[in-house]
């Protein structure tokens, strides 16, 4: 109880932060009739949701592709898994590595883990797929354990599948590899 007025003013800063934003963006024509729906604004005043969304990188919401806030557009399609088997590099240290192959269907609960059918130590040689990190058996206090670790057991929570999924924003990120090869040129 004694951080609670440390708490209080946390809470104080937090809210004016956000209603110098809110401001900051009146000032700068963000609140404008027309530019944005707006929450309570009649859909006549918004722009329509039958435009073709804006190039990458030039709009302001990529995940509502230039629909307004006030209607409900046509859901995305799937991405197709890439069932490729091909791994992608990691974009920095200790990123967890996508899985390069479907896994629809596959059991990972309390009592199974279908992971670990190819990727347990003990038979990652029999079906040449990389073994489970050594990290992954180790407890929260860095000891080994003789078995993959609880709070490691459930792959789905870091590992993804790779996919042809396209960029919602524009990304312009390099990683150091490339970043160190531009100032070796220069």
């Amino acid at each position: 109880m004694r951080d609670k007025p440390l708490m209080v003013i946390a809470g104080v800063v937090v809210l004016v932060a956000a209603a110098v934003a809110f401001v900051a963006g009146e000032k700068l024509g963000h609140g404008k009739a027309g530019s944005h729906a707006m929450v309570g604004m009649p859909a006549s005043a918004a722009p329509p949701s039958t435009a073709e969304p804006a190039p990458h990188g030039q709009q302001i919401d990529a995940l509502r592709r230039g629909i307004p806030i006030s209607e409900e557009g046509p859901p995305p399609p799937m991405a197709r898994v890439e069932n490729t088997d091909i791994r992608r590099n990691r974009a920095y240290p200790m990123q967890p590595p996508t899985i390069p192959h479907a896994i629809d269907n596959y059991q990972i609960d309390r009592n199974s883990n279908r992971c670990l059918l190819c990727h347990a130590r003990a038979n990652a040689d029999k079906f040449q797929a990389p073994p489970v990190s050594v990290t992954h058996y180790m407890d929260r206090n860095d000891q080994f354990l003789a078995t993959i670790s609880p709070r490691r057991y459930f792959c789905n929570q870091c590992h993804v599948v790779q996919t042809d999924a396209k960029p919602l924003v524009a990304n312009t990120f390099k990683d150091i590899d490339a970043v160190l090869s531009e100032s070796k040129g220069n």
